[in-house]
């Protein structure tokens, strides 16, 4: 895999990572430089981690779950998307603790669903016979940086959105799982 490619792969990858961030960040009033590390930190992880599941795993085990992987990352970001419009209702009183997708279940839960596609990156690799470490590495890296991206911007967002932010952030979360969905599904 050259060079090139490995870098437009991560970046693929790491839209996701991007969309989550941006999208928690708007939710929340404001996030702290611990909770965006804590969070680009599990993204990265997590996008370092599948490849190399998928790599070791092999082709068996990702032709079983490809034909669902979708829904599953589907219904994770639906859950916690549907949880963020709930809690919209009172956003107006509360001060955006309650939509934190820095931590937790929450966060382990959109860790994955963000990375599964890299399951499938680490399988192709692993038919190609490419070494995994360094583009796991890169993926990985790159989540990192992207997520750290989708914050800033997020944050900026956040302030023009203000009562209505919750609200944005639960239906992104879920028009994200949508578009996950009809990639694998119908484009």
């Amino acid at each position: 895999m050259s060079t090139f490619s490995l870098i437009i792969t991560a970046f693929a990858l790491a839209g996701d990572c991007f969309a989550v961030a941006v999208s928690g960040s708007i939710a929340a009033s404001r996030c702290s430089r611990t909770q965006i590390l804590r969070t680009a930190s599990a993204f990265g992880i997590a996008q370092f981690l599948m490849p190399l599941a998928g790599w070791l795993a092999g082709r068996r085990i990702v032709e079983l779950i490809a034909a669902y992987d979708h829904w599953v990352a589907f219904g994770l970001l639906a859950l916690v998307g549907t949880h963020m419009l709930y809690e919209a209702r009172g956003a107006e009183d509360k001060t955006g603790e309650s939509a934190d997708i820095t931590r937790g279940v929450t966060l382990l839960v959109l860790a994955v669903a963000t990375s599964i596609d890299a399951l499938a990156v680490g399988l192709s690799l692993a038919l190609l016979e490419t070494p995994i470490l360094v583009p796991a590495a890169v993926i990985g890296a790159v989540a990192f940086g992207v997520t750290i991206a989708g914050f800033r911007l997020g944050a900026r967002l956040g302030d023009i959105a203000g009562r209505r932010a919750h609200l944005a952030g639960g239906l992104l979360l879920i028009a994200i799982g949508i578009k996950i969905v009809l990639e694998h599904t119908v484009l």
